[in-house]
């Protein structure tokens, strides 16, 4: 009997040996070969980027001066500047950031925290992943029906507060689903020992988990806010003006934005415009630079306090 069973040991040993081939070298072959292609697509995105950077920074440096920072928009590129739509871009950011920074996060917390698994935490959770990848222009149209039209004795019509609360429906999908997944990565130890001390719900919550998943909410709230900041469709189909002359003053004043201004040079024939637009990008950039900054110290403190 153990004859016969090393026997057939023996044969399934070779049949395996002479099925299987390990072919080691073609293997290293595919390897470096998918090295190289994913080295080089790398390459020629950065390529293309330097590329469009050199280009903006040529044509928008020599435009750039501190009269094109604080003059208003002229009909003479000479004479145009961008302190009006640089002015609406921070009061719409704001507005952006003050709605959907605790509405987003405070969704996120309760369907991880505390939504019970039924129909209706279901029904929630698609939408919000459809919502994710509706185009813009149709969250411009949601915004012109209800913030503008139905709502245009709180918000003034078309003004900042209807820009903003756009834009914040816009990112609010991105920033519940970073915020659940930010939770999910909290280990369940944590929430564990926290009940074991005799916490509640909420404490376990507020004292413990969200202080350790801040730093991934952050970084889902500064990819909304990047997005939020270069969009254009929705405030156009809510009817921001590209020719302002002023400061908004309220909340319920005409505004425009950086993306809006920067568009309409762009479509001008004149030489003249296409160069401040590209002073107009430098300052977007520069814009974005410093709101991706701030929310980037404060998660780095954050993850030095935890």
């Amino acid at each position: 009997m153990d004859v016969q069973r090393s026997q057939v040991a023996s044969d399934a040993k070779l049949g395996q040996s002479q099925t299987f081939k390990q072919n080691l070298s073609e293997r290293y072959t595919f390897d470096r070969i998918f090295a190289i292609a994913a080295w080089g697509a790398t390459g020629i995105a950065i390529a293309i980027l330097i590329w469009l950077l050199l280009t903006i920074l040529m044509d928008g440096l020599g435009a750039l001066d501190w009269q094109f920072i604080t003059s208003f928009t002229s009909r003479k590129p000479e004479r145009a500047g961008i302190i009006a739509a640089l002015a609406g871009t921070l009061w719409v950011m704001v507005v952006v950031a003050v709605v959907s920074f605790p509405v987003g996060v405070g969704a996120g917390i309760y369907l991880e925290e505390f939504s019970e698994d039924n129909w209706f935490t279901r029904l929630v959770e698609i939408n919000i992943s459809n919502l994710a990848g509706v185009p813009s222009i149709i969250y411009g149209l949601l915004g012109l029906a209800a913030f503008v039209r139905l709502m245009q004795p709180i918000t003034g019509g078309r003004s900042i507060l209807s820009g903003g609360l756009t834009l914040a429906l816009l990112i609010l999908p991105i920033i519940i689903v970073s915020t659940r997944e930010a939770l999910r990565a909290v280990p369940d130890s944590i929430r564990w020992a926290g009940y074991a001390l005799g916490a509640n719900r909420w404490q376990v919550v507020w004292t413990h988990i969200l202080p350790m998943a801040m730093p991934g909410i952050l970084t889902g709230l500064i990819l909304a806010l990047s997005r939020a900041v270069g969009e254009t469709a929705p405030l156009i189909a809510i009817g921001a003006v590209a020719f302002v002359r002023t400061v908004p003053e309220s909340l319920q004043s005409t505004f425009t934005v950086l993306p809006i201004q920067i568009y309409n040079w762009v479509g001008r024939p004149q030489q003249g415009f296409h160069d401040i637009a590209a002073s107009g990008i430098i300052v977007l950039m520069i814009v974005l630079l410093a709101m991706n900054a701030t929310a980037i110290y404060l998660r780095n403190r954050f993850q030095k306090a935890r």
